[in-house]
């Protein structure tokens, strides 16, 4: 035990040492000047990353933690600094992501008197945070600290936030730190019933047109290996959420697309036509269920989930099985009967048969002059690395990426899912980027739109040499915004065409090597050249302004209400 006197700011450094965290994603200011000053003396043993945003340096920490499966971490200051966290801590709570964000804070005899740059982040942040504190004494950092990464990542991950005053991080005390290991009423990983896991093996064993959705609690849990057992012993149909993607590879037999919005067909129709439809960490988004009063109303549902707040919030289910899915798979895949059902996925291979005709086939393969975003996909998956890291910003391009790219590995997909946070993918890849060094290629697709929202995080890039490859899909429109405004506001494009800067220019600018590809005989040569390059680099692909999104569940419809066209 160390007894020496340290400052308030030396020991935040020093705890966050002891929970090993290795990247600080932040960008300095005055309320957090000396937890700064403090880390000059440990930056051999802790890195920083100079963001050129707050908004970035979250984002940039939520890539980290969804790359790596640990604990984000983000500096910012008082005031403006502190809100410019705000969407990234909402895009965090709603998706899941680990974070510890320190905010730096006036000093506490300023607290509520409109002292500069002092804002309440506490009330501020509470609907957006998992758990927040407000640290007005040093004696108290290295409690918070100690509660906040043990709530960050236990059970259903989520941000925390922590505020220091500027006196706190003056005052010294001495410094004693013991990882956190137990909370005084929070139970983060509820017990599973056995009585549950015997009546869903049950129902699982009696269906002869069950579905399995899975969900990104799969990967949170780390039971992909459980979760493929569980398939491949029941032979049943998987179908992925937007974040479940990854956790089976899409070339696995037995899966048979994404749900959603603009998910396959197949399993957004027979949805409505399952008998058994078993839940495995996932919410029933909206844009997974469509018209909640017409879903699967025909099936017993089973929702395997850690969170009970989930329980029959928006779908109600017969059989809930509260708990870590990788306990509760463990337990299920003893219980159920080796199956195949081949009538019943025959059904998913006519149906997915005629995605490909009248989908498929022209994204991939366009006859058309305009180059799409397809066929963009394709060449990616031709020249990328097996364990690639695939980075969507938000929008038609994120949807394209999401149904073509081949995930064939674990923590393979990073998007905003919940929120849908144009900006995300840039900082979001130089976070993952980090924390997978070069073991794994980071390649960031991004719109025209959503890449001018944190394109200063360029200059990230430069100062660090990150060699993400960034895939910028070019329409000159607000991509997804424009495209209901064809279908459903008849074509009335209001406030959604871009004018846009020479992005080229851009890279060069931030010292990135670039290329505009125009034309499609240079498309293939151009990914290629993008995806081996040794740096970053940014590949933008001009393509079709009015290349859209199918298939599609207009909002408000019902899931077998899917249009192909």
């Amino acid at each position: 035990m160390e007894r020496n006197l340290f400052s308030g700011s030396e020991i935040v450094i020093k705890a966050l040492l002891y929970e090993k965290v290795e990247y600080i994603f932040g960008y300095p200011g005055g309320a957090i000047m000396p937890i700064y000053d403090s880390l000059h003396d440990y930056l051999n043993f802790i890195s920083h990353i100079l963001m050129r945003h707050e908004q970035g340096s979250i984002h940039a920490a939520q890539g980290y933690a969804r790359a790596t499966g640990k604990i984000g971490v983000c500096f910012t200051t008082s005031g403006p600094g502190a809100t410019n966290l705000i969407t990234g801590l909402a895009d965090a709570l709603i998706d899941s992501t680990p974070l510890v964000c320190i905010t730096g804070q006036v000093s506490s005899h300023l607290l509520g008197t409109d002292a500069f740059q002092e804002t309440n982040i506490i009330d501020i942040s509470i609907p957006v945070t998992k758990w927040n504190i407000q640290v007005l004494k040093a004696k108290d950092i290295c409690e918070s600290i100690q509660k906040g990464f043990f709530i960050a990542k236990q059970g259903r991950p989520g941000p925390v936030l922590i505020d220091i005053t500027k006196d706190a991080q003056f005052q010294k005390t001495v410094f004693h730190y013991t990882r956190c290991k137990y909370i005084k009423n929070f139970h983060p990983y509820p017990c599973v019933e056995n009585e549950k896991i015997m009546e869903a093996a049950d129902l699982i064993n009696s269906a002869e047109r069950p579905l399995i959705l899975v969900g990104q609690g799969v990967i949170l849990a780390e039971a992909e290996e459980e979760f493929k057992k569980f398939v491949e012993k029941t032979g049943i149909p998987v179908a992925s959420t937007l974040l479940g993607l990854g956790a089976l590879d899409s070339h696995h037999s037995l899966y048979v697309g994404m749900l959603g919005m603009h998910g396959n067909y197949a399993p957004n129709i027979l949805t409505n036509q399952c008998d058994i439809l078993i839940a495995v960490g996932m919410r029933f988004d909206d844009r997974v269920t469509g018209d909640v009063k017409k879903y699967a109303k025909q099936a017993k549902i089973i929702h395997l989930e850690i969170d009970s707040s989930e329980i029959n919030k928006n779908i109600s289910c017969h059989i809930p099985i509260l708990g870590d899915c990788k306990s509760s798979l463990k337990k299920l895949i003893f219980y159920v009967n080796e199956s195949i059902h081949p009538e019943w996925k025959d059904k998913f291979f006519h149906l997915k048969k005629k995605e490909k005709t009248i989908v498929i086939q022209g994204d991939l393969y366009p006859k058309k002059k305009g180059i799409t975003m397809g066929e963009v996909i394709k060449w990616i998956n031709q020249y990328k690395k097996k364990n690639a890291i695939l980075v969507t910003d938000v929008g038609q391009h994120q949807m394209i990426a999401s149904r073509y790219f081949n995930f064939t590995c674990k923590k393979s997909q990073i998007t905003s899912g919940g929120l849908g946070t144009m900006g995300f993918a840039l900082p979001a890849s130089i976070g993952a980027q980090l924390g997978v060094k070069k073991n794994r290629q980071i390649i960031c697709i991004v719109g025209d739109g959503g890449i001018q929202m944190t394109i200063q995080e360029m200059g990230t890039i430069l100062q660090y040499k990150i060699p993400v490859k960034i895939v910028l899909l070019n329409n000159n429109f607000l991509g997804m915004v424009r495209q209901w405004q064809q279908l459903f506001f008849d074509k009335r494009y209001s406030c959604t065409e871009l004018v846009n800067p020479d992005f080229i220019k851009l890279a060069h600018a931030y010292n990135i090597k670039a290329k505009k590809v125009n034309k499609r005989e240079e498309l293939e040569k151009s990914v290629k050249k993008a995806l081996s390059y040794k740096k970053a680099f940014l590949l933008e692909v001009v393509i079709e302004k009015e290349d859209n999104v199918f298939p599609m569940i207009p909002a408000g419809a019902a899931v077998d209400e899917i249009r192909l066209t």
